[in-house]
């Protein structure tokens, strides 16, 4: 994790990191949500005893708005220094930040963390990316499990010796994974392996003019027709490398995402899993390899936070209640 100067007024002022998110969602001044009027002299900044700061009213809708509104701040009573800050940690922490570990470096109940890393991870989801690769470019793609296993002991009159043998894996997630070499990653959870679903998901997220890379598995070789090339090596072979064919980039990748559940997060449910997919495609895509500090990946995670809303419950379940 990188070292954060502390002593920077946007982690323990709420006004300097009110102006510091300003500053990255405004750059050219303040404009209405509500209407979309971006003209200067028809918005005025709020003042007086009673007026919290940071309040602009927009002369067209006659609506107030603050640069919280519309983004996954809004209606959060936590400090915007600590939502900064929150957002530098995540971003610069390679392998993420557990939920308690924020609540205790913040000061926050564990329930407010929790849910303000998923705010942070909504953040840092990519809205309508281009597809990875094109031409000349090369993507490769793998498939992998993660969750619990369950194994059962049996022996091997064959070979003398008892061995764990997988006896049902429908409760293990299923990860896939594009990955271009030298550029972004795309992963998405998917209810099943199959030469459809994987094929979709190729032909859909990978520019088909863009060579691909897989390994041995049967899940490629249809879709593989679709693109400019596609080498496969057979890893039950221990076939790693032949000249430019290898999966070892998209590998990496998956090591880095399983280190960090694993020995981070440690347990997800099915129905957050892509949001901490996202997570990781996050810093993989804005890692230090392309030029990227911990500050820039920051701030580029506070531009996501605009057009997206999170709530802790749903609006139905909230009726409900």
């Amino acid at each position: 994790m990188t070292t954060i100067n502390l002593t920077d007024p946007i982690y323990h002022d709420a006004d300097k990191a009110r102006e510091h998110l300003e500053s990255i969602l405004w750059p050219d001044g303040p404009h209405c949500p509500k209407c979309g009027n971006v003209d200067r002299a028809r918005i005025t900044k709020l003042k007086g005893k009673s007026t919290r700061p940071g309040v602009y009213k927009c002369k067209e809708c006659r609506k107030p708005f603050s640069v919280t509104v519309g983004t996954v701040f809004e209606r959060s009573h936590v400090p915007l220094n600590k939502w900064v800050l929150a957002v530098h940690l995540m971003s610069a922490s390679k392998k993420g930040m557990s939920a308690h570990q924020m609540h205790r470096m913040l000061d926050v109940d564990y329930k407010t963390a929790w849910f303000m890393e998923h705010r942070i991870r909504e953040a840092m989801r990519e809205i309508n990316p281009p597809p990875l690769g094109g031409e000349g470019k090369t993507v490769e793609a793998d498939e992998t499990y993660f969750g619990k296993r369950n194994t059962v002991e049996t022996f091997n009159s064959a070979r003398g010796e008892w061995t764990w043998t997988v006896k049902d894996a429908g409760t293990q997630k299923k990860v896939f994974a594009l990955v271009e070499r030298g550029g972004k990653a795309r992963s998405r959870m998917v209810e099943d392996f199959d030469a459809t679903t994987v094929g979709e998901l190729l032909v859909t997220t990978a520019s088909r003019k863009s060579k691909l890379m897989t390994d041995e598995s049967q899940l490629y070789p249809r879709a593989g027709r679709e693109f400019a090339s596609h080498q496969s090596v057979n890893h039950s072979k221990e076939e790693w490398k032949r000249g430019e064919a290898y999966t070892n980039t998209v590998e990496g990748y998956f090591s880095v995402f399983k280190r960090g559940m694993k020995g981070v997060y440690q347990h997800c449910s099915a129905d957050h899993m892509q949001r901490y997919l996202d997570e990781f495609d996050f810093r993989h895509n804005h890692r230090a390899a392309l030029g990227i500090s911990d500050t820039d990946r920051a701030a580029a995670a506070l531009k996501g936070i605009k057009g997206k809303r999170l709530t802790y419950r749903s609006p139905d379940e909230a009726k409900v209640a």
